[in-house]
């Protein structure tokens, strides 16, 4: 079973991290009525993966971005599009508060980090294992 969750407009501004988790949070219920639960490691996972994205495309480039969730067989699939061409860059991370966080966690947490380049922005796709090894 593939359950497919897109929701593009809604994910701008200050609020779009927590809507993109509450979206999130939906799909997951959605996942578990058509009886795919998922492992509550791979929900926070997925939840914190989302939250970094998204909240790095709305900071860093021009305007929101689309989420996009698949449940696959065997993980959950991640994608956020957004319209700045920019490479996203690993930087020192900054203790008193000014980020850097962000893309370390999805390269260390997310299966198979790549990046798509489409004219006028790029989508980075990244997975969340639907078993994480122990």
């Amino acid at each position: 079973m593939t359950l497919h969750l897109s929701k593009h407009s809604d994910l701008d501004g200050t609020t779009a991290a927590a809507t993109a988790r509450d979206l999130t949070r939906h799909f997951f219920d959605d996942a578990s009525r058509g009886g795919r639960s998922v492992a509550p490691e791979a929900r926070d996972t997925t939840l914190l993966l989302v939250s970094e994205l998204v909240t790095n495309a709305i900071r860093h480039t021009p305007a929101g971005c689309v989420l996009d969730l698949e449940l696959e067989p065997d993980e959950i699939a991640i994608a956020v599009t957004d319209y700045s061409d920019a490479e996203p860059r690993l930087r020192t991370p900054d203790l008193e508060g000014g980020g850097g966080w962000g893309w370390a966690l999805v390269h260390r947490l997310g299966s198979g980090v790549r990046i798509r380049h489409r004219p006028g922005g790029k989508t980075i796709h990244t997975g969340v294992r639907l078993s994480l090894p122990r």
